[in-house]
């Protein structure tokens, strides 16, 4: 399939954690988003059930909170940087400044709706 798709202003969907999702692509084996968190913004703590993600930031700049087993991570997101997000991880992620953080996220396989996510605790209080 030949799809095409111009980015929304608007959400398609609000996503599990609270960031606004617009919709960019999907095939059999990946799907393709935009992820926006406005300034002060801080998300609900989540893990996916069966997908993989991986993240490359725009613009803004935030912090992403990891928790994978044992490990335990907070990494500076800001344009450029690219970051995974594993199978069972806990993640849980904020803005920092005055500019929406703005990234594109791949997600292996497609994304099957937000029952995928669930809820768990996280690192900061959520807004």
């Amino acid at each position: 399939m030949l799809d095409y798709r111009v980015i929304s202003d608007q959400p398609d969907v609000i996503a599990p954690d609270g960031s606004e999702i617009r919709l960019l692509g999907q095939m059999e084996a990946a799907s393709f988003v935009h992820c926006t968190l406005h300034p002060g913004q801080v998300t609900q703590a989540v893990a996916h059930k069966t997908v993989t993600e991986l993240w490359y930031i725009i613009s803004g700049e935030g912090e992403l909170w990891r928790k994978f087993g044992e490990e335990e991570r907070i990494v500076t997101l800001k344009a450029g940087v690219c970051v995974s997000i594993p199978l069972g991880a806990h993640f849980q992620f904020r803005t920092l400044g005055n500019e929406p953080l703005r990234f594109v996220i791949v997600t292996a396989p497609p994304w099957s709706g937000n029952d995928e996510a669930y809820h768990v605790p996280g690192k900061w209080q959520t807004s």
